[in-house]
C-alpha cells in the first residue's frame, strides 16, 4: 500500500516524497485511515517504526481542509510528550512534512523562557507540541486556552503516565471538550498503563503491530558479564578497537553521565552528555552536534534519550542495565532504523543479573552472556553472534522445558524431604504416640475410679437413709401388747 491510498492528498504526499519515504510502515498503514475517520486510537509499535509520522501526517491532512481561523491563544491540535527533545523532534517533523502548507506549530516546553512561547500563542496556532508541566503553567496564567482543542495526542504514552505526569494530564484533559479525538502511541503499553489510558479514550481502536515487546531482528545483541569497577576499561576497549559511526551510551543517573563523560574525555575519547540538569540551549547544541557528526558518542539518561530520532546510530551501549525491562527495548530501538543493521552491547555486573533475567523473560529468549575477566580485551568480532529467529523460538521452548524440569525437581525434592523427615522423626513420633496412649489410659482410669467412688458414696447414703427411716418408723409404731392389756382391763371393769 502507498501513501496516496491512505487518504493523504497532494501537498502532504509531496512533503513525504521530499523526505525520501516510499511506502508507509505497518503502524502508519493501520493508524492513518482510522485517524482520518475520527476514531480514538491506542497504537503500539516498536521504536523506530514511524510512530511520529503516523499521527503528524493525518493532522497535516486535516489542516489543509480547515477553513476556520484560529482563535487567539487557542489551537485545534495538542501533542503532549514527556521530554523537550522529543517535542523538538516532532516540531522538526511537522515542518519537514508540512513544508508546502506551512502550518503554525508552537513549541511549549520547560527549561526555556516563557515569554516567546506566550507571544507565539497570542494569535493562536494550528499545532502545539508541549510538555505537560509548562503547558499547565500557561493554562493557569490564561496565556493558553484549551476550549478549541479537538485533537489530543499522547506520544510515548506509557512513559508519560509512568513518570508521574498523570495529575497534570488529568487537569489538561478536564479543560478539553469531551468530544475530542484522543490518540495514544508508544513502543510499549503495559496492562496497568492501558487501564489508566482508557480513562481518556472513548471506545478506542487498538493498533498493535508489536504484540509483545521484542527487539527488531536486525539488532545484534551482545551481553558481557563484567565487574563494575572495570566497566570503564571495557567501554574504552569498545571505542578504541572498533569502528563506531555513531553511538549512544546509556547510564542510570545524571551524575553518572557527567562522571563517565569526563573520564572518557580524559582518556582521549570525544564524547558529550545529555540529561535533565542541562539547560535547553546546552541540550539543543549537544543534539545538533550529534546529528551533524561533530560528536559521535553521546552519554544519555533514559528520560533525556526518549524520542531521540537520529539516523545511522550504529551502536547502543548499556553501561548501566535498565531498571525496567521495557526500557531495554526503548534503548536498543535507537539503532537498526529504516531497515539498517545495528549492534546493542550490554555491560552487566553481577548485581545486575536479575535485570538481565527479566529482560530475557520479556523478549522471550536468552541473550547468552559472555563472562569477561578484567585482564581480557573486549572484541566483538571474537564473540559468537546472536542466533536467528528459528533458533530463538527453539531456545524459548527449551527455556520453558527447563522451567518445567526445575518445577518437577522441586516437587520431587519436597516429597523426598518429607519421606526422609518421616523416617528421621519416626522414633520420636512413636514415643510421643505411646506417651499419649499412656496418658489417655491414665485419664480413663481416673475417670472410672471417680465414677466408682461416686457410686459407693451414693450407696452408703442410701443405706444410711434406710436405717434412719426404719428407726423413725419404729418410734412411731404403737405397742400392741400394751394396747391389748389396756383393753382387757377396761373389759373387766378394773380400775386403778
Amino acid at each position: 500500500m502507498d501513501f496516496n491510498e491512505l487518504g493523504l492528498t497532494g501537498p502532504i504526499l509531496k512533503g513525504i516524497a521530499s523526505e525520501n519515504y516510499d511506502k508507509p510502515t505497518p503502524i502508519q498503514n493501520a493508524v492513518i485511515p482510522k485517524f482520518l475517520n475520527n476514531h480514538d486510537i491506542v497504537g503500539i509499535a516498536q521504536t523506530g517504526t514511524g510512530k511520529t509520522a503516523a499521527f503528524v501526517l493525518p493532522i497535516l491532512e486535516r489542516l489543509i481542509k480547515k477553513s476556520k481561523k484560529n482563535s487567539p491563544k487557542s489551537f485545534p491540535v495538542l501533542i503532549l510528550v514527556p521530554t523537550r527533545e522529543l517535542a523538538m523532534q516532532i516540531i522538526d517533523k511537522i515542518r519537514s512534512y508540512g513544508k508546502i502548507i506551512r502550518p503554525k506549530a508552537v513549541l511549549i516546553v520547560g527549561g526555556a523562557k516563557p515569554g516567546p512561547q506566550i507571544k507565539s500563542l497570542k494569535d493562536g496556532a494550528d499545532i502545539v507540541v508541549a510538555t505537560p508541566g509548562r503547558l499547565l503553567d500557561h493554562v493557569k496564567s490564561k496565556a493558553a486556552y484549551l476550549n478549541s482543542t479537538n485533537t489530543v495526542i499522547l506520544d510515548e504514552a506509557d512513559q508519560m503516565l509512568d513518570l508521574g505526569f498523570m495529575p497534570s494530564i488529568k487537569l489538561i484533559m478536564s479543560n478539553i471538550s469531551k468530544t475530542k479525538q484522543a490518540v495514544l502511541l508508544s513502543a510499549t503499553m503495559p496492562k496497568a498503563v492501558r487501564s489508566l489510558a482508557n480513562e481518556f479514550l472513548n471506545s478506542p481502536e487498538e493498533v498493535n503491530v508489536s504484540p509483545s515487546a521484542k527487539p527488531i531482528e536486525l539488532i545484534d545483541q551482545r551481553v558481557f558479564i563484567v565487574k563494575r569497577e572495570v566497566k570503564l576499561k571495557f567501554l574504552q576497549d569498545i571505542f578504541n578497537n572498533h569502528n563506531i559511526d555513531r553511538s549512544i551510551v546509556f547510564v542510570k543517573t545524571k551524575i553518572g553521565a557527567n562522571k563517565l563523560a569526563s573520564k572518557l574525555k580524559k582518556s582521549g575519547i570525544d564524547v558529550d552528555a545529555i540529561h535533565g540538569d542541562k539547560s535547553q540551549s546546552q541540550r539543543t547544541r549537544t543534539l545538533k552536534n550529534f546529528r551533524i557528526g561533530k560528536v559521535n558518542i553521546l552519554i544519555a539518561t533514559d528520560l533525556a534519550a526518549r524520542g531521540i530520532d537520529v539516523d545511522n546510530i550504529s551502536h547502543i551501549i548499556n553501561y548501566d542495565m535498565p531498571n525496567q525491562s521495557e526500557l531495554y527495548i526503548h534503548r536498543i530501538g535507537r539503532t537498526a532504523r529504516a531497515g539498517k543493521k545495528g549492534i546493542a552491547i550490554s555491560l552487566c555486573d553481577v548485581s545486575e543479573k536479575r535485570k538481565l533475567k527479566s529482560i530475557e523473560k520479556l523478549i522471550g529468549y536468552s541473550l547468552y552472556a559472555n563472562v569477561l575477566n578484567s585482564s581480557e580485551t573486549l572484541l566483538i568480532s571474537n564473540v559468537k553472534k546472536n542466533i536467528n529467529k528459528l533458533d530463538k523460538i527453539n531456545i524459548k521452548k527449551k527455556l520453558n522445558a527447563n522451567e518445567e524440569i526445575k518445577k518437577t525437581k522441586k516437587r520431587n525434592l519436597a516429597k523426598l524431604f518429607s519421606k526422609k523427615a518421616k523416617k528421621r522423626f519416626a522414633p520420636k513420633r512413636l514415643k510421643l504416640t505411646q506417651q499419649d496412649k499412656h496418658q489417655s489410659l491414665e485419664r480413663l482410669v481416673r475417670k472410672s475410679n471417680k465414677r466408682r467412688d461416686g457410686k459407693s458414696k451414693d450407696n452408703d447414703l442410701q443405706n444410711n437413709n434406710k436405717k434412719k427411716w426404719k428407726l423413725f418408723l419404729k418410734k412411731r409404731k404403737p405397742n400392741k401388747r400394751k394396747a391389748l392389756l389396756n383393753l382387757d382391763d377396761s373389759f373387766h371393769g378394773t380400775n386403778n
